[in-house]
């Protein structure tokens, strides 16, 4: 059982027990869950931002103990100030120290989209995105059959939210597209040994139509890449590591942003 496997198990233990204790009914009486997402598209392509996707992340199964002191309301506070497109922030807790009370603290002092960054195996994730301010919900072909994103997508677009389609490869790719996608995010990172390759971006951009926004994921270290990218064509680059491993994840976007209008 590789690592994949032992999330969506543990995942399924975490739906299972959140059904029993907030029901439907409560999450739909969130504050949030009637107010309007925002548009990704219109952030990503605005002129004025940078295209970055910055996530706030304190560890994952690869790298352990990534930023376990970071404040949820400083650091994205500061990614938006550096004119990010939006902000991916995990709940998964297990696995990545993430948790929703993050998510309901980055929306309630930003005005950006924000991607509720998890593994969804269940129409209730979609609804709990909802209830907690998302924008954007990742669906991962990996984990997902086309039934399921096909189904998954078309619900979140029914509550208003984007769907961000997150593939590896380009079997995962044909498989899952669909009209209720909004973004193809290239993961660059390899499930099986965690590697990263920015080529893998490359090489599946063309084989991405032109009907969704494309965003690279992972492997984003230099701003150089990022102009290497958007001269591909590339809308949008998730950037999860690169700031939060830092001692300072707002100065180190705000120096990294500063280089990136340089290059």
């Amino acid at each position: 059982m590789n690592i994949l496997d032992k999330i969506v198990n543990r995942k399924k233990e975490e739906v299972a027990a959140a059904k029993e204790n907030v029901p439907v009914a409560e999450l739909k009486k969130s504050k949030y869950f009637n107010r309007i997402p925002y548009v990704l598209k219109d952030f990503l392509l605005d002129p004025a931002r940078t295209g970055i996707i910055a996530e706030f992340k304190r560890r994952s199964p690869s790298k352990g103990v990534i930023n376990a002191s970071a404040s949820v309301k400083t650091v994205t506070q500061g990614y938006a100030a550096a004119g990010v497109a939006a902000i991916s922030v995990l709940t998964d807790i297990d696995f990545f120290g993430g948790h929703p009370d993050d998510l309901l603290e980055a929306r309630a002092v930003n005005e950006v989209p924000l991607l509720r960054k998890d593994f969804i195996i269940d129409t209730y994730q979609i609804l709990e995105a909802k209830a907690w301010g998302a924008d954007i919900i990742l669906l991962i072909a990996a984990i997902l059959t086309r039934d399921e994103i096909i189904s998954f997508a078309k619900l979140a677009k029914e509550l208003g939210l984007n769907v961000l389609l997150e593939v590896h490869n380009l079997e995962e790719l044909e498989k899952s597209l669909c009209p209720f996608i909004d973004a193809v995010g290239v993961n660059n990172r390899n499930l099986a040994d965690f590697t990263v390759d920015i080529r893998t971006s490359f090489d599946l951009f063309h084989h991405i139509p032109d009907a969704f926004l494309k965003i690279s994921e992972s492997a984003i270290s230099d701003p150089k890449t990022i102009i290497e990218l958007k001269a591909a064509g590339f809308n949008g680059f998730l950037i999860g590591e690169n700031f939060m491993k830092t001692e300072d994840p707002v100065a180190a976007i705000q120096t990294f942003s500063s280089a990136l209008i340089s290059v």
